[in-house]
């Protein structure tokens, strides 16, 4: 297995504070109240499995934002690297789904579609990057907000030699 790099953990870190984020929201009540649960301080410890393994750390804070909307500004920590991420989600009501859109301190952006699963919203996303050396990286995280806890599942794989990096970050209040 190959080592994975600092852009790699940066990248790894931005799957898992990619759970929130948004756009302009018109939503059931119910939609919205669910949504608005989630509003406080969470705290997550959890590992970064790849070459080696490592501890991650985060901590995610949720606030009121505009209308129905929720921010979120969450920081990760890993090996020495810190990792910041910003961000707002919402009820899309045009396509009847939520929405998470973030921004980051490593100049990535993204939006994570989120789906509601009896009391459950799971987020996820999809993307291809390329790391430091230019090589295609698949990238995809989950994450699921249930009741009292947030779990984030964050994968990276190399396309080419099939090596990948896995964490795993549960949250609580």
């Amino acid at each position: 297995m190959i080592n994975l790099g600092p852009l790699t953990r940066v990248a790894a870190l931005l799957g898992i504070l990619l759970s929130m984020g948004g756009a302009p929201a018109l939503a059931a009540p119910a939609d919205i109240a669910l949504l608005q649960s989630y509003i406080g301080e969470w705290r997550g410890r959890g590992i970064l499995i790849g070459a080696t393994q490592e501890s991650v750390v985060c901590r995610l804070s949720l606030s009121q934002g505009n209308q129905d909307k929720v921010n979120y500004n969450g920081r990760c920590t890993l090996a020495g690297t810190n990792l910041s991420v910003a961000g707002t989600m919402a009820y899309i009501d045009a396509s009847k789904r939520f929405e998470a859109v973030m921004s980051t301190n490593a100049t990535f952006n993204g939006v994570a579609v989120g789906q509601k699963r009896g009391q459950n919203l799971i987020f996820n996303l999809r993307e291809r990057e390329k790391d430091e050396a230019g090589k295609d990286l698949n990238i995809s995280a989950q994450i699921q907000l249930s009741r009292d806890a947030i779990q984030v599942v964050f994968d990276v794989v190399y396309v080419e030699s099939g090596d990948s990096l896995r964490a795993e970050v549960p949250f609580t209040r």
